[in-house]
Formats: C-alpha cells, structure tokens, sequence
C-alpha cells in the first residue's frame, strides 16, 4: 500500500524495500530488479527455497480449479511454471495468458516454455496488473505467483484482476507472508538478510537486488490484512492457507 504524504507539490510515496521512494519511480526500480535477476531466476529459486518453491506452486494449481477449455492469466508469470502446467489442463480448447510488466523475465518465460514445447494455447502479453489490457469477464483464473509484493498499488491491481474475471471465476495469490511462530521468525529473518544476499552476490553479482527481495516480503501485507484488501477489492469467499509455517500464504477469493 502507498504512503499517501500530502503536500502541496509533493509526490506520494511507496516503499521500494525498506525505503521510500516517489511513486513514479517504483516501477522503474522493481523492473531493474528482474531486468538484473531474470536469467538465474530458476536457478535462484530452486538454491533459495531449497525447491520448495515447486510444492507452493503444485498447490496452487491443485485449488484453481482450471480444467479442459478454460482460459486462464498468469500474471507476473516470469520464467512460466506455472502457464506450462496450466497449458497441459486446459488443452488444445483453452488459452493461457502468460502476462508480466518485466520484458526481460517475459523473455525468458518465451524462451523457455517455447524450448519445453509449450505452444499452441499459450500467449505472452507485457502488461501492468493494475491495468490489465483484457476485456472483462474475460478469464476463468487468474494467478499470481509472487508478483503481489512488487505492485504499487495493491488495491488497484486487486480491483483489475476481479474486472476481467468472469463471474465466479478465482483469483489465487500465492506470495511470501508472515511466519506464524516467533522462532521461526527469526531464523527466516536471519536466512533472508544474510544468506539469500550473499547467495545473490556469489551467483548474480547482484546482492543489493536479493536484499530488495527479501525487504519487500517484509512489507508486503500479512495474511489477515490481504484477505481483507482482497474483500474490500470485491471478493467473496477469501480464504487463505498458510505453508510452511506461513512463510508462504495461498489466498483464494471468487468473483461474485
């Protein structure tokens, strides 16, 4: 959410991490992020999570609900785990809409799932999630996979996502939350503030951009509070599941 400082040429600000930042230079700062991390993206995520990653995803697909001829947006779909299995259940009669805001992960998504043989019903779109080019009622699913944190404004993207929505159509967040025992707590602060920077600066030579990602699940809204935004936004139905101990959470809300 943005800091709405009022003034009388003064610009709003957001946080970008921990800093505070014009809000018009967000989104420049988060595509510099991706633009530097996007050809080990994979890799990274697999060293960081340990491979976890792949179960939080498993079971976002499993409560999506997609099946045969649904059309389906991934948004900030990256390097595409998600779209190639979402190409496989919606089949020759479905469409997936691979969408991000970053032409480089974009890229490599295309380059990738294209390599993988992933064809046919898949399209890439460069787009803003808070300003979706697609008509409404549009889509049967819409996801986003650790996207939500880096958006400007939450709300807005949140309100898109339920315009192009078909009605009773779902929206999954999967994304980095807050862990839900204190212990834990702290020894994933002491992951993420050490080891993940240092992992970054030994296989990106970008430490600063790993150090942005792990302020920004620290000031991305926790479980309760996205709910509520998902609510507020339009939703019906949200519900949450929190895993492994909340360090990740999978909201899931209908459009009415």
């Amino acid at each position: 959410m943005t800091d709405q400082r009022k003034g009388s040429d003064a610009e709003p600000t957001t946080h970008f991490g921990f800093k505070n930042v014009p809000e018009s230079q967000k989104a420049e700062k988060v595509a510099e992020v991706f633009h530097s991390v996007a050809a080990k993206y994979d890799l990274m995520n697999d060293l960081l999570s340990g491979g976890m990653h792949r179960l939080w995803k498993r079971f976002a697909i499993e409560l999506s609900g997609v099946r045969s001829g649904n059309r389906v947006l991934d948004i900030a779909g990256g390097t595409g785990d998600l779209t190639k299995k979402f190409s496989h259940l919606v089949g020759p009669t479905g469409q997936v809409v691979l969408a991000d805001i970053n032409e480089s992960m974009l890229k490599v998504g295309r380059d990738r799932l294209l390599d993988l043989g992933v064809a046919g019903n898949v399209e890439f779109v460069q787009a803003d999630a808070e300003k979706l080019p697609f008509p409404d009622n549009h889509f049967d699913c819409v996801t986003i996979a650790f996207g939500l944190r880096n958006v400007t404004h939450k709300e807005d993207a949140l309100r898109s996502m339920l315009r192009v929505l078909k009605p009773g159509g779902r929206l999954l967040v999967l994304e980095f939350s807050k862990p839900t025992n204190a212990l834990m707590s702290k020894a994933y602060d002491a992951y993420s503030f050490a080891f993940m920077p240092l992992m970054g600066k030994l296989i990106t030579n970008d430490s600063e951009s790993y150090r942005y990602l792990a302020e920004s699940i620290r000031m991305h809204p926790n479980q309760e509070t996205l709910k509520s935004m998902m609510v507020e936004a339009g939703f019906d139905r949200v519900t949450y599941h929190n895993m492994t101990a909340g360090i990740v959470a999978l909201h899931r809300g209908i459009k009415p």
